[in-house]
């Protein structure tokens, strides 16, 4: 997992599907450091991975391939608090990195300059989330 300097506590939850026992586990930002101010990242961007499971969590080979996709994103990412990483959900098939930036453009451009060597099998959403809207609907909706 990437080091991520906005991000003071990181947390785990799980769901399941209640038709067919399938797990979907989330990794989330509990607790963002206390000098982060998250409106100065406007922007969402979110990095999806499909893959093809019987269980529908990806296999040791293709899972070690997404930490290193990961792990390649965060130097070019979190440097001057540019980007945070704030939710990523694996599970049915599916993989999602749930990013906030301060610019989706440089966001872009940093992403291609850190993934240059390796082609990795990603489609890229973004969209303006100034509140961090889809953030904010995760943690609603957690039960504890």
């Amino acid at each position: 997992m990437a080091s991520e300097s906005n991000v003071a506590v990181w947390a785990t939850a799980k769901s399941t599907h209640s038709g067919n026992g399938r797990a979907i586990i989330f990794r989330f930002a509990k607790e963002f450091q206390p000098h982060f101010d998250r409106t100065s990242q406007p922007d969402r961007i979110i990095l999806v991975w499909r893959y093809e499971s019987e269980t529908g969590q990806p296999l040791s080979d293709e899972h070690q391939r997404m930490n290193l996709l990961e792990d390649m994103l965060g130097p070019a990412l979190f440097e001057g608090e540019f980007a945070t990483l704030a939710l990523v959900s694996t599970g049915e098939n599916l993989r999602e990195w749930i990013y906030y930036t301060k610019s989706e453009d440089e966001f872009m451009d940093k992403l291609n300059e850190a993934l240059a060597e390796t082609a990795f099998p990603i489609e890229i959403h973004t969209a303006a989330d100034p509140t961090w809207e889809t953030y904010e609907e995760f943690i609603r909706n957690l039960r504890t």
